[in-house]
């Protein structure tokens, strides 16, 4: 449909460009919100640099490691160092992270209108900066819960009590044996429960917020929609950049926002109908509540 795209030099400066943002936040009938890696960054989770190197510093010295991303997927010779890994991981980025000022700055936009949130984070941050849990929809799984390495059957586990003791218990870069998780079904190992391939597990929850996004998505077909996009990259843009263009497309009334620094731009089928900000999402966020 799109045969190619546009780069984000709009005419406009920036603060034409978020006065345009702001009216369509204030007017639109609705706001659908597509969040990527971008919006975490930009609250300063970075997974790599200083931020990595405090926690991970052992990892990189050890086995040349060089962010959290690549560290996920690194072959440890044991669930135990595996563990600590992970725990530490989960830790940083879930249980003690606070809440990112771009989130929480972001629901004192959106809190009075009806708005959903898709997003391929899986930091929880939209829920601990008060976004309303059902109008949220994590596709890629959540740093919080764990599976099955099989998985032998659909169902996920907080994991918030166990890691919390792995990350105060390990030594040497090692978790007690004795509280490696393990399926309390099939008996083999726990993994984290986040895409990385066919093993992902889509449980009760995952299914249910699919519907109500999908339902959020036809109550306001033909409307005019606020296609929001926050820090999505070509990662994954199946799951939020190619939608978003294709439902702008595809509805008259809607208008596409593209807010992410470096890679802003959008199709020249939607460019009359789009907002590009080549700019950090924290810095547009906090220039949308002043003005």
């Amino acid at each position: 449909m799109f045969l190619s795209r546009s780069i984000s030099k709009f005419t406009e400066d920036y603060s034409e460009q978020i006065k345009k943002l702001k009216y369509e936040l204030k007017t639109a009938d609705a706001i659908v919100i597509g969040a990527g890696a971008g919006m975490s960054t930009s609250a300063e989770m970075a997974y790599d640099g200083e931020r990595f190197e405090k926690t991970f510093s052992d990892f990189h010295e050890k086995y040349g490691i060089q962010d959290m991303y690549s560290g996920g997927f690194y072959p440890y010779d044991t669930l135990e160092e595996y563990w600590a890994w992970w725990s530490r991981q989960i830790m940083v980025n879930r249980y003690e992270a606070g809440v990112g000022k771009p989130y929480s700055a972001l629901l004192e936009l959106v809190k009075d209108a009806d708005y959903f949130v898709l997003t391929t984070n899986v930091d929880h941050q939209f829920q601990l900066a008060g976004f309303d849990k059902k109008r949220l929809f994590y596709t890629q799984g959540d740093y919080g819960l764990w599976q099955c390495t099989r998985p032998c059957h659909d169902k996920t586990y907080d994991n918030e009590g166990i890691v919390r003791r792995m990350f105060a218990e390990q030594r040497d870069m090692k978790i007690p044996s004795a509280l490696i998780p393990y399926c309390p079904v099939c008996g083999e190992p726990m993994t984290m429960n986040l895409r990385c391939d066919t093993t992902f597990v889509q449980d009760a929850g995952w299914y249910a917020a699919y519907g109500r996004y999908q339902d959020f998505l036809r109550r306001h077909e033909g409307l005019h929609l606020l296609f929001l996009e926050l820090g999505v990259g070509l990662n994954t843009p199946v799951i939020i950049k190619y939608p978003f263009w294709r439902m702008t497309a595809d509805n008259a009334k809607a208008v596409y926002a593209c807010v992410n620094a470096g890679e802003s731009f959008c199709p020249p089928e939607i460019r009359k109908r789009s907002i590009c900000l080549d700019a950090d999402i924290a810095r547009v966020v906090a220039d949308m509540k002043a003005c």
